[in-house]
């Protein structure tokens, strides 16, 4: 690749987060514009690139933005399921299409869908193919680039798959089980977007790219259980599956959340299926050639067992939920705002106590009452929120942006604070803080405070209504995470002192 001054939005999602390393492996000047910067703070990257913070759909912004940039990344899809977005979407393209003419942009490459042509398509997928069409109509050179279902540790379809095959013995199944897709393995995307910036200048086109395997989706569940060890699944095909049924059913069995099972399962309608391998002509295929459904799945299966998920599903931005921070303590002034707080001293060192706040959630748990948290989950799910499902995608360490079950993490000062922001459907605004802190004599305190704004007067009922909770959940809390960090303490005291043990020589214990 050409070394160039590139610019990538979506730089914080699943692809853009990969992209963006190889990009500058390759040499190149390389500009992020995001809405939240805050979430590039503990990328290993983020002191090598230019952090642009701004939206696609101020225009002034963009321009401003794409000055001096020779080739842009449109890498941003939204996830929602809002009426207007379709046209936010629309406006955002325009917004980088005119800014890409009028700022001497030599290249747009974008990621889009795959899909038929003659089909009726989705509401996403014709909002994919219709942000091609303005990017190809904008005078700068476009590769639009289509794939259909992206096979990789932590790619939304691959953990859809992934958990329903896990979790379900038999598969009643829509009637697209049967239908033909086409998967394509994440590092071969990334091979042709970063290739991509490479074509002739004349090349303004759609391309269509997929993997050397034409599958139906059942097959796919399949040859996951194979990779993972697990029987092959018994899947029956049922027309009474209809997508927003499915949608509900994905949401409810598998973390993934329904805002994100909704146009998965929506673009998997029709055979998602390539149509052409133009793209051949201008762009050798990888070295190696084209990674198989099959090995796909065990090299995302591989990372997932290492714990090196470079990006995930997990910490794209869901609908709904708020991602305003939590204001200062003095500009509460004038708001109702209510707080839970626990304070606890414990005789093990800031540290210990520490790695227990870091590990906090996922498979780890959160130290108080499971069942109350299984059944919060569960409450959430059914009304379409994220669910405790999530997990974490590193099960010892946190980073700012990190998913962490129905929390996310808002600020992270390692070794000593923790912010977490609630993801959950809840009628107004909650954050979850824990503070690990030196004590004089040696120990250290642990700090726990609830914070909740609430919206409206089912705000104000919803945290009296548990209220009740909060003494057996939040108390539980800081005294499990506190004897926990004792017991860590005590533990490595042990471990030191039978390693001096058995270190004496003979006749001196």
């Amino acid at each position: 690749m050409t070394a160039r001054r590139v610019l990538v939005t979506g730089a914080t999602g699943y692809i853009g987060g990969r992209l963006v390393p190889l990009l500058l492996d390759a040499g190149n000047e390389v500009t992020v514009l995001v809405r939240s910067p805050q979430k590039l703070t503990d990328v290993p990257w983020k002191d090598r690139v230019r952090i642009v913070q701004g939206d696609l759909g101020d225009a002034a912004g963009v321009r401003a933005a794409l000055a001096g940039i020779d080739t842009v990344y449109y890498l941003v899809h939204s996830m929602g399921t809002s009426g207007d977005f379709e046209r936010t979407e629309r406006v955002a393209a325009q917004n980088v299409a005119d800014a890409a003419a009028a700022g001497g942009v030599t290249r747009i490459v974008y990621l889009g869908g795959l899909h038929p042509d003659t089909a009726e398509l989705s509401q996403h997928l014709r909002s994919r193919a219709e942000v091609g069409r303005i990017l190809l109509a904008s005078g700068v050179p476009t590769a639009a680039l289509q794939a259909g279902v992206v096979i990789g540790s932590g790619s939304t379809s691959f953990e859809m798959i992934r958990h329903l095959t896990d979790v379900l013995p038999y598969m009643p199944a829509p009637k697209w089980v049967r239908n033909r897709i086409q998967p394509i393995a994440v590092r071969d995307v990334l091979y042709y977007l970063v290739a991509a910036a490479d074509l002739p200048a004349d090349v303004n086109r759609t391309f269509d790219i997929g993997g050397p395997d034409v599958l139906r989706y059942g097959q796919m569940m399949n040859g996951y259980a194979l990779e993972a060890g697990l029987r092959q699944r018994p899947i029956a095909s049922l027309p009474v599956f209809t997508p927003w049924l499915a949608s509900q059913w994905v949401n409810l069995v598998t973390p993934i959340p329904r805002s994100l099972a909704v146009p998965i399962i929506a673009s998997l309608q029709n055979d998602c299926v390539v149509h052409e391998r133009d793209i051949d002509q201008y762009i050798p295929r990888p070295p190696g050639g084209l990674t198989g459904y099959r090995r796909a799945v065990r090299l995302a299966l591989g990372r997932m067992r290492d714990g090196d998920v470079e990006t995930s599903w997990r910490n794209a931005s869901i609908e709904g939920a708020s991602s305003n921070p939590l204001p200062s303590d003095p500009d509460w002034a004038g708001h109702l705002v209510y707080t839970d707080l626990r304070e606890k001293h414990t005789a093990a060192k800031p540290a210990d106590l520490w790695r227990i706040i870091e590990s906090i959630g996922g498979d780890n748990g959160w130290y108080s009452f499971p069942l109350a948290w299984a059944v919060r989950g569960w409450m959430d799910k059914i009304v379409g929120g994220v669910g405790l499902r999530r997990g974490r995608r590193d099960p010892q360490r946190l980073h700012t942006g990190d998913v962490l079950d129905f929390w996310r993490v808002e600020q992270i000062d390692r070794g000593r604070f923790l912010r977490l922001r609630a993801e959950m459907r809840v009628p107004g605004r909650a954050w979850l803080e824990m503070t690990a802190e030196p004590a004089p004599d040696g120990g250290s305190i642990y700090r726990q405070r609830a914070v909740f704004f609430p919206r409206g007067l089912g705000g104000r009922l919803y945290w009296f209504s548990i209220l009740p909770f909060h003494g057996v959940i939040f108390s539980g809390m800081a005294n499990r995470i506190t004897a926990a960090a004792a017991a860590s303490k005590q533990a490595s005291v042990d471990a030191e002192a039978a390693t001096v043990d058995t270190s004496l020589p003979a006749g001196k214990h």
